[in-house]
């Protein structure tokens, strides 16, 4: 999403290459990883090699003498999400091996299909991407899968595109979760503006399970609707603002993504409309200082970016070895609220490092 999904200002036009590059442990067992122990694994990086005593898993590298070569188009690398997506990754090549070139294409599907394209010439072990405008990419994507390159994406899928692994949230689980929370918030009666985030297909479907929550509570009424184009120019600040200005009544405002619940604090804020609370999906410090400082935003379902990239790493090395991988990854996600975050302060801000959360004593919502 475009930093004006969150602020109003496009944050940088530039496109980033960066290379990374790390040889995997040739002292480790040839015995395969389980998730458990990459759960454990991934809570640190090559410190973590030194430390945490004998690694059950054997990359690939060890078992051909090659070291792996892979790429990531990422679609973003800004905000918490963009962050944690791109630490993942690299987190994931320091532990596990191999040497990683990383390009963001800041939002834009054009940089980022040029940017699959230049890859395809390098002929990667595995394509590593995070799609904005997964449609827009959709056709690059399978040029890639077309030249035998591995592809793994990570947060949404690629539309009509048969990736080998994707790992995500279940988003229309979060629309539900979340909407269900606002209506159980509201004793089940209430009038709701919404906020959608239409443009990719992965996160639209967070708004149909939004509606299909509402369903069961015939109590409450949407009074006010606005959809997020990447291509115009009204920030959700501005189109939250405009719903205050015409209706009096909103008691809440259901967000598809943390960026409108935070500019829609504000606009709730300025206005003085104390009584409005707002939820979102995706968590992360921001977030987190929202909603533990007592804004209106008041709940986040918040999504293990971080796993997502360490999930499609881990399973690009598995491929390349010869082994089976789950053609879909269900991340887990988290309730963040004042209550949960209560007394946390940083410790909550890695929270989607695999084992974390459990550290944290939270419990998985979807």
């Amino acid at each position: 999403m475009k930093e004006r999904i969150n602020k109003g200002v496009s944050e940088s036009d530039t496109q980033n290459t960066e290379q990374v590059t790390h040889e995997s442990n040739s002292d480790l067992s040839p015995i395969g990883l389980s998730r458990r122990r990459m759960m454990q694994l991934s809570m640190g990086t090559a410190f973590a090699v030194a430390t945490m005593g004998p690694m059950t898993f054997s990359p690939a590298m060890a078992a051909s003498g090659k070291k792996l070569k892979f790429a990531a188009a990422l679609g973003w690398t800004a905000f918490d999400s963009g962050a944690a997506l791109h630490q993942g990754y690299k987190d994931a090549v320091e532990l596990l091996g191999g040497e990683l070139t990383i390009t963001d294409a800041g939002f834009d599907p054009k940089k980022q299909t040029e940017n699959i394209d230049a890859f395809i010439a390098s002929k990667p072990d595995a394509l590593f991407i995070t799609p904005a405008d997964a449609a827009a990419i959709a056709p690059a994507v399978q040029r890639a899968i077309d030249a035998g390159i591995p592809v793994f994406a990570g947060d949404s899928q690629v539309p009509g595109v048969a990736v080998h692994s994707t790992a995500m949230s279940s988003n229309y689980a979060m629309g539900w979760f979340t909407a269900e929370w606002l209506a159980e918030q509201l004793g089940g009666k209430g009038k709701v503006a919404i906020v959608t985030l239409p443009q990719n297909e992965s996160w639209d479907q967070r708004t149909l399970g939004m509606e299909w929550a509402l369903r069961e509570h015939p109590g409450i009424e949407v009074v006010a609707k606005w959809a997020f184009n990447f291509n115009a120019s009204t920030t959700p600040r501005q189109a939250v603002d405009n719903m205050l200005t015409a209706r009096d009544d909103i008691d809440a405002i259901w967000c598809a993504w943390d960026g409108a619940a935070i500019e829609g604090a504000l606009a709730v804020r300025a206005a003085g409309r104390k009584n409005i609370f707002l939820t979102g999906i995706d968590g992360g410090p921001q977030s987190f200082g929202y909603i533990s400082g007592g804004s209106a935003f008041k709940m986040s379902c918040a999504q293990s970016f971080y796993e997502m990239a360490f999930s499609n790493v881990f399973y690009a090395h598995e491929y390349a070895a010869g082994r089976n991988i789950p053609r879909l990854v269900i991340t887990p996600c988290y309730k963040a609220t004042e209550e949960t975050l209560q007394g946390l302060g940083e410790k909550a801000a890695d929270y989607d490092r695999p084992g974390r959360a459990k550290e944290l004593g939270w419990v998985r919502v979807v």
